[in-house]
């Protein structure tokens, strides 16, 4: 049985806003990202392991805010203190993570099908998630992950490149058609093209 999508009934394909006459390059991207591991490791305060000799494919967990640490397959994003949310491609890679955080340390919860994941790509970017969230969005660099809330809804940003900007937006799968709404309706004066 294959997993119904979070988005499936807005998300529709086709270009909307002030996209006419515009070069490609210069209107944004919008894409709902599926099929995607997205574990939540939380080390309990009792727990004396060190993360620092902790490899899950390849990565180190890394304990300092807005951090990212990243490869090709996995990106783990530091969500509070002693707490990480690991998003890959590789779904294969759960047996992994329960093998290397044991529960005796860690609280290990696959969250995959609770989640809404939204992508957006283009120069605009950071004008887009400025008309809804309070955070200053000049600050937030390549490899940066910050929580906050977007016109009410609480979101995670995870900024995956610059030059053009490239950020997917997490978010509970119940707030995934609003957040949607909330960030195509910013996009439309700067127009965007919505893909599968």
């Amino acid at each position: 049985m294959s997993a119904v999508s979070a988005l499936a009934n807005v998300h529709l394909e086709g270009s909307f806003g002030d996209h006419e006459n515009k070069n490609e390059n210069n209107i944004l991207k919008v894409k709902e990202l599926k099929n995607l591991l997205i574990v939540q490791i939380v080390q309990y305060k009792n727990s004396t392991v060190s993360i620092e000799k902790i490899l899950i494919d390849n990565l180190k967990l890394k304990n300092t805010p807005l951090s990212v640490v990243s490869n090709s397959n996995t990106r783990i994003l530091w969500n509070a203190p002693n707490n990480w949310l690991l998003v890959s491609n590789n779904k294969n890679l759960l047996k992994e993570i329960f093998e290397v955080f044991k529960e005796t340390d860690f609280a290990v919860t696959d969250i995959s099908h609770s989640r809404a994941i939204i992508e957006i790509e283009g120069k605009m970017v950071k004008e887009v998630l400025k008309k809804g969230c309070p955070f200053n969005f000049n600050d937030l660099n390549k490899d940066n992950s910050v929580n906050s809330t977007y016109n009410g809804i609480a979101f995670t940003v995870d900024m995956l490149d610059v030059n053009p900007d490239k950020v997917r937006l997490f978010t509970l799968r119940s707030f995934g058609e609003s957040l949607y709404h909330s960030v195509t309706d910013a996009s439309l004066e700067f127009g965007f093209k919505s893909v599968k």
